[in-house]
């Protein structure tokens, strides 16, 4: 309950206003004033003013690497002391064979896109000599690569072949020398580490003011779903949105409107948020975060990404989640 109070102190109502308030309609009403002040542009502009955005709001990855495929380069940044990423290394790199976008199996390019690497190979696991000492395998195809109708799979970054003949390029992964890879091996955390490709160079310093905006609308989100305002919360979603297991959105706002009518008490936590802008697109940007969920019915704790586009005026509309 202090804590409660402190944090309260600090936002648009006084202290007087505070006490009154709880001594007529208790804490929940104290609760949904905080859950309303999150859904302020004023409070993410003041939260983020002195945060690194070099690549956008990170609050999961230490580590971030960025391949540019038209100078053949990954580039390693890490975050420092002081939370700024710092740039740290580049290797040299082959990509795939054929340029462009991965769309399909066997098109021999490789993915523009943002990607978590989700396991490490090595030849003590019996990986194949052709892919060196090491490989991290990516999650392609993420949630938005899936709703755009892309497919294939097998993205990783490898080494280079110790037995066999070496090409060029590559089949669609990001092959880096031996040394490289162990180098970059040591250098890593693979369950911090982003990595984000480009066909160029990958884009930096995010506009602080549109992160915030993206945040006091994530939260505007939220607030819609915890009170059960139905049409507030359909309303951040895009008419061509497609969810992960392909329900449109006309089925999910059928859904979602028979559970809204349930009226329950729920709890909604995110924490380890990112707001990353997708490379080669215009305006769209990728949200994830860690969601804890509670109402008398349901529960759930676990990753969630939204893939989010700006319209003219910055209001984000939802294309795809899981």
């Amino acid at each position: 309950m202090k804590i409660v109070f402190l944090i309260l102190i600090t936002l648009s109502l006084s202290a007087n206003d505070i006490l009154t308030n709880y001594r007529i309609n208790g804490i929940n009403d104290i609760e949904k004033q905080m859950d309303l002040e999150l859904t302020k542009l004023e409070y993410w502009d003041k939260y983020i003013k002195n945060i690194d955005t070099t690549f956008g709001y990170l609050e999961s990855y230490s580590n971030i690497l960025t391949c540019d495929k038209e100078k053949s380069t990954l580039n390693l940044y890490v975050k420092d002391n002081n939370n700024s990423y710092g740039f740290k290394k580049e290797y040299s790199a082959y990509t795939g064979k054929i340029k462009g976008d991965k769309i399909k199996e066997g098109d021999l390019k490789t993915p523009i896109g943002i990607y978590q690497i989700t396991k490490k190979l090595s030849t003590e696991n019996k990986l194949d000599s052709f892919y060196g000492p090491l490989a991290f395998v990516t999650s392609y195809p993420n949630v938005y690569d899936t709703y755009r109708g892309k497919n294939g799979h097998g993205i990783w970054i490898h080494g280079l072949p110790t037995e066999q003949d070496r090409d060029e390029f590559t089949k669609g992964c990001i092959a880096i020398n031996n040394p490289n890879i162990e180098c970059l091996n040591k250098r890593i955390d693979i369950d911090n580490t982003l990595l984000i490709i480009n066909s160029s160079e990958v884009k930096k310093g995010i506009s602080k003011e549109i992160l915030s905006s993206i945040l006091a609308q994530l939260y505007s989100w939220r607030y819609s779903w915890l009170f059960d305002d139905i049409d507030r919360y359909l309303n951040f979603y895009s008419s061509d949105f497609v969810r992960f297991d392909g329900m449109n959105f006309d089925r999910f706002k059928k859904y979602k409107t028979r559970i809204f009518k349930k009226i329950e008490k729920k709890t909604i936590i995110f924490n380890n948020i990112n707001v990353i802008p997708y490379p080669n697109t215009d305006n769209v940007y990728q949200i994830t975060f860690k969601e804890f969920y509670e109402s008398d019915t349901f529960k759930f704790s676990g990753d969630k990404t939204l893939v989010v586009k700006l319209d003219a005026t910055n209001n984000m509309k939802i294309l795809t989640e899981k």
